[in-house]
Parts: structure tokens; sequence; C-alpha cells
């Protein structure tokens, strides 16, 4: 049984290939396209998947789309003709959008597999693709669901139940019994916030989430002007203040300026007197960066708060004791965080691509256990599900390259080289095997640095990354040693760590330890194991036996504007353009020509 998921035609299009319940391949199309968020149809990325698995279109027995194109024209149909004539401008655009291609998906995915059945490929709610990405990924029989994003459908939040039956099948069940529809939604109010900050949305809400620990939540009764928070853990937005609904490019409208102020200039320096920066002559600009950096930290707030009173409401309604989530806010690590240690639910789940591109996945899982009752086979516990090379492929690459290189065949020898020149001061960039399937760079296409080295943060965002010199970077710890360093209480056993997806307290008496990952006395952890990945594994072991501190500075493998690396050739440009010292490419050491 071969099922290929498509997500696509939105943001981060993606695809996804279970070959009898077992996932082989997943990547998003930016990874192949290097055009970042790509929409497009995944085509380079099913190309991967029928390679991976070593199939033909001819072999494939559903293809399955990750949401209803009908129900979501029928939404921007509605909304468009309800406000009227203020969104005609809205209103033009969105028909040329949605005539030209959104609305005849059936037809566009047929082109592309032209001997395809037509009966045989198949549709999938959006939520319901986000719920199943998350619970058939999860090594749970029964749990509840909670999912949340912008928009899919109508839908912009859900809550239900679901079961996983791992002999049969017959008992496999997903349900959403309870939803928020546009447009009260948790994820477009953290968007316009995002745009109002001055960054692009949906690309940019992390950032918003860097800025907000140098605020402080001063902001709240404002925010309850515009967001209600109700006792049964729904919400509501104040439309009045909106204008995401009516406006391509307008997501906020007067009155919200005459309540928060003027928006930030896109791409302006940010800088308070917390962020370490000499602002001589600049205090002016430090105190508005401050007022941003306060809203920023009450919306995060807002959004924890409201999150973690949904759970605990989920939790009460069902009794159960696990949950998954899934939405493209659910890849907010501090309110995960929050779940995970301060909720009602024992343990929780979230699957590392949680977002659209995710999407793919679950549509294909939710034909496979719910509609065609097959029995539960996968358990996520990694996300290497992306493409690798062998190192004939990338001897060949680092020759055509003129790189200076030495192959090195032992695990243990690599990582004594990495470590070495970590202790240096090097910054080392990791290639290895197939690339992450999510946003997170997760060891196979990471930079790495000495965590101790406080400088460390400013070198690698300005010297290698390119980007804001405030934003964060991720500790990654041995899975053995992580409670030492984060205060982690019930989330200590938790798959979300593996993946990038919780933000942890620091205990006070570590921050001086590891300050280039100690973001306000927090960081967003990965843990690894050595099962998952030994070479990655090796080298924090190994730097821990050097230095005592089993902690490394963890970064993906890109620039600034570009997707994670792909090949051997996106990681030598990033290599020759960036400060970075090292290439681990495999089993290949490259250096820089002197």
């Amino acid at each position: 049984m071969n099922i290929l998921g498509i997500s696509a035609y939105y943001h981060d299009s993606a695809a996804a290939l279970l070959m009898d319940g077992e996932l082989v391949a997943a990547a998003q199309e930016e990874r192949f396209s290097r055009i970042k968020f790509d929409h497009r149809f995944p085509t380079a990325s099913v190309e991967y998947c029928l390679k991976e698995g070593g199939i033909q279109q001819k072999d494939l027995d559903y293809i399955v789309f990750y949401e209803k194109p009908l129900p979501k024209f029928q939404r921007i149909l509605l909304t468009h003709l309800h406000t009227f004539p203020r969104s005609w401008r809205h209103f033009r655009e969105a028909m040329l959008a949605w005539f030209g291609n959104k609305l005849w998906v059936k037809g566009d995915i047929l082109k592309q597999f032209p001997d395809f059945p037509h009966d045989k490929l198949l549709f999938v709610d959006h939520h319901i693709s986000h719920a199943a990405s998350a619970a058939f990924c999860s090594p749970f029989e029964e749990m509840a669901v909670l999912t949340l994003d912008g928009v899919g459908e109508w839908t912009t939040t859900a809550m239900g139940t679901a079961k996983g039956d791992w002999t049969t099948g017959a008992g496999n069940e997903l349900e959403l019994t309870e939803e928020i529809r546009f447009p009260h939604s948790l994820g477009l109010l953290y968007s316009v916030f995002t745009a109002w900050l001055g960054f692009k949305v949906n690309s940019g809400e992390y950032k918003v989430m860097g800025m907000a620990p140098y605020g402080k939540p001063r902001y709240m009764e404002k925010l309850e002007r515009i967001f209600r928070l109700h006792e049964d853990g729904s919400f509501s937005l104040n439309m009045d203040y909106f204008s995401f609904h009516e406006s391509l490019t307008d997501a906020f409208n007067s009155k919200f300026v005459a309540l928060f102020g003027p928006p930030r200039e896109p791409e302006s320096p940010f800088f308070t007197e917390s962020t370490g920066d000499d602002i001589r002559g600049r205090e002016e600009a430090a105190g508005r960066n401050q007022y941003y950096a306060d809203v920023a930290a009450s919306l995060q707030l807002l959004t924890e708060e409201a999150i973690l009173k949904m759970a605990n409401t989920l939790q009460v309604k069902t009794g159960l004791k696990k949950l998954v989530m899934a939405g493209g806010v659910a890849l907010n690590s501090v309110a995960n965080g929050r779940v995970m240690r301060q909720s009602l639910f024992d343990e929780v789940y979230i699957q590392p691509n949680a977002g659209d591109a995710g999407g793919a996945l679950g549509a294909a899982l939710y034909v496979y256990h719910v509609l065609l009752k097959k029995p539960r086979k996968l358990i996520m516990k990694h996300a290497y599900y992306g493409q690798s090379f062998s190192l004939a492929e990338e001897r060949a690459a680092i020759e055509k390259a003129g790189l200076p290189h030495e192959q090195v065949d032992e695990v243990e020898k690599i990582a004594e080289r990495a470590v070495s020149a970590m202790l240096k001061g090097q910054v080392i960039a990791l290639f290895q095997g197939r690339f992450e399937w999510g946003p997170r760079a997760l060891g196979n296409r990471s930079i790495m640095a000495d965590p101790r080295k406080a400088e460390m943060q400013e070198v690698v965002n300005t010297k290698i990354k390119f980007r804001e010199a405030f934003r964060p970077f991720a500790p990654v710890v041995t899975e053995e040693r992580a409670q030492d360093y984060f205060t982690l209480d019930k989330a200590a056993n938790q798959y979300p760590q593996r993946f990038m997806l919780m933000v942890s307290p620091i205990p006070e008496e570590r921050h001086a330890e590891i300050p280039a990952v100690c973001h306000n006395g927090t960081g967003r952890l990965q843990t690894v194991d050595r099962e998952s990945n030994p070479l990655y594994y090796e080298i924090v072991h190994q730097f821990g036996q050097a230095t005592g501190t089993p902690v490394l500075m963890n970064t993906s493998l890109n620039l600034r504007g570009e997707p994670l690396v792909t090949s051997p050739e996106n990681a030598f440009y990033t290599f020759g353009v960036s400060d970075l010292d090292l290439l681990i490419l495999d089993k290949f050491l490259v250096t820089k020509n002197k």
C-alpha cells in the first residue's frame, strides 16, 4: 500500500510517502527549489519521495491532498461578500488567484499524474490533516488532540480525540469535536503583530518570539481589548481592529494603530538597553524598541495563556492524560514548554513539521489508518526523512569545487576533530545523512559552536548567518544530561525536546556556563541520543568530556533568507561566503583554500 501525501498552493508545499504504513520519505519543496517557503506544486519533492521509495507513479495506490479546496473557496468568497465594498480590491486579487489555479487543484494534480485513477485522488480536511500528522506519529494509543493555526478551510482551532490500534487497525479513530472558526484565530492574531513589529508574515513569527524576552508583558490590558479568552477555553477577536479579512496587504487598521501606535519600520535595527548594544546617542530608538519588545512580550504571554487554558479545558473534558498538538501555532516553542510542564496532561507529542508542510504527511496517515483501517506502525522518533548523498557523489562535488579535504572513517575521530576546532574558537558546519523534515536543524544540516563563549552569539549571527544580532541560538545537549542544564520537570522524557519544539528555563547557576545559548534565562533545547544520530551525539558527548559542559550551540546550516542546505553544492556555497571554519560532509573534513 503506497500513499503519497501532498500540501501545496499556500506556503511550505511538501510531499510525504507512506509504504505499508511506514514513512519512507518526506521533504519540503523549498529544499530543492531553493525558494524559501515555496508554495508551488512540490514536483521535486514528489520525485524525490518516489525515488527514495524505489517506486514509480504507477505504483501509487492513493494520492491525498491536505485540505479541501471548495470549502476554502467558499470561505474566501463569503468573507469578501460580507465585507464588501471595503474588500473589493482584495476580492479581485483573490478571485484571480483562485480561478487561476487554487480552485482547480484536482485537475492540476492529475496533470502531474496523467495515468492516475481519478477516484484514488482524495482530499482531507486541513485540520484533520494536522491532527493525523501528530496523532499517528506519536507513541500514544489514546490521546486528546489540539490543532491551532492561521486558518484552514474555515477552522482555526480544533479539539478532539484519537485512537491508534497497533494490532488490526479496526480501532483507529480521529474525531475533532469542537472548533473555532475564521476570522477568530490565534495564529492570525500572532501574524498581525508580526506585521506590526516589522517582520514578514508566515516567516517572521519566530522573530517575534525571539524579541519577546527583551520586554515585559506590560500591555495585557490593551490586548484584552482586541482578544477575549473565555472561561470555556474558547476565544474571540474584536474585528473592529483588524483588516486581514478584507485586505491582501493590510493586517490591521487605523483603530489598531490608534491603540498600539505606529508600526515598527521593517528591517530596522532592534536594540534595547537589555540587548547589550552600545546605545549612546540612540536612546530614543532604544526606547521605541523597548516598547515594541514589551508588546511582543505581552502577545507571547497571551498566546501561552490561551494555549494552556485550551489544553487544560480539553484534558478536563476528555479525561485523557496524553496530548498531541499540530498546526503552525504548535511551533511556538515557549508555549509548548509551558504546556508540557504546567498543563494537566502527563505527556505531550508534537510532530516536528507541525505547520502546513506536515499536513502532507497527516493526510496520508489519515487515509491509511482511519479510512482504510490499517494498523499503526509508525512512531516518529527522529526527523531525518530527506535526501542523502553517497560518498562518491560527495567526493566528486568536493573535487569539482577544488576544496581541501580529507576522509576520516571513524565517528569517534570525526567528533574529536570537530571538538578540537570548537575549542579553538572555530565554528563548524555539520552536513550528514538525510536532511531534516521540518523547520529545525537537528544535527544533519547544522552549524555548531562553543556555547561557553558569549561572543559566539554575535559571531554566528553577524558573520555567518548574516541576520539580526538579537536572534537566539538553540542548545543541544545529550539526552542523559538534559536535566542537569534545563528545568524540565515532567517534560523530561517527552519527544518535543528531540525536535527542538520546547523552550525550557535554564537554572540560574548554569547561565554563566552557557551564555551563548541562554536567552534571558531560557533555551529552546534539543536533546540528542546516540541511536538516532551517532555522530551528532558523539560530538556533543566528547565536547562534554573535554570541557565538563555536554552542551553545544546549534543553528541551521543556511544563510539568512535561504532554506536549509540540501546538497553538497549548497553547503559549499554557504561555507564559502561565510566565516565558517570547518565543514564536516559525512566522512569528509573540508577546509578552505588559503
